[in-house]
């Protein structure tokens, strides 16, 4: 059975569990997305039900199939991934190839995710996989070399913002490119 409530929602004909709809979502401020925590998992929904947000929508077979089929819903989902990377300090770029590079912004960016043990670490890992599994693993890709590139900046650091936990993480969601 289709889960209608993320196809709704991302089709903006019904609203999330707090009555947010997708596009206002999509315009809030830099520090609204970064002090509330109930959205992530409405803008990128996977198949386990969240810890941290029992009203999150939870994909099934139907809902990937949807994502991956409509390129509405593709072209949504891409805007929220888009609206991340800006969120993060990144620009995504398409060519032949999709890349993700640092924005000229990054650095004023990167402080509000860019430390040890930080909740957007969490985030990055949920959009990975989500990404590659509704369809758009090269943004999945794109997004996972980018931060494959700062991780590697970090190692240099006596305290590395990100840890090799984490990277494991990120690696592991990215490792799941293209599986269903």
């Amino acid at each position: 059975m289709l889960n209608s409530r993320i196809i709704g929602f991302y089709s903006g004909t019904e609203p999330d569990h707090r009555g947010r709809y997708f596009h206002e979502i999509q315009a809030w401020p830099d520090d609204q997305l970064e002090a509330v925590h109930d959205y992530i998992q409405w803008l990128f929904p996977l198949p386990e039900p969240s810890g941290f947000n029992v009203a999150a929508p939870v994909l099934n077979q139907e809902s990937i199939q949807e994502f991956r089929t409509r390129p509405d819903l593709q072209e949504k989902l891409r805007v929220s991934f888009l609206r991340m990377m800006n969120f993060y300090g990144l620009e995504a770029r398409s060519g032949e190839q999709i890349t993700v590079t640092r924005a000229p912004n990054f650095a004023a960016k990167a402080t509000v995710w860019l430390s040890p043990g930080n909740h957007n670490h969490l985030r990055i890992t949920r959009i990975l996989r989500c990404l590659s599994l509704l369809g758009l693993e090269a943004e999945a890709k794109a997004f996972f070399d980018c931060l494959s590139e700062s991780y590697e900046d970090e190692q240099n650091k006596p305290m590395p913002a990100i840890s090799d936990e984490t990277m494991l993480y990120w690696r592991e969601a990215a490792s799941h490119l293209g599986s269903r």
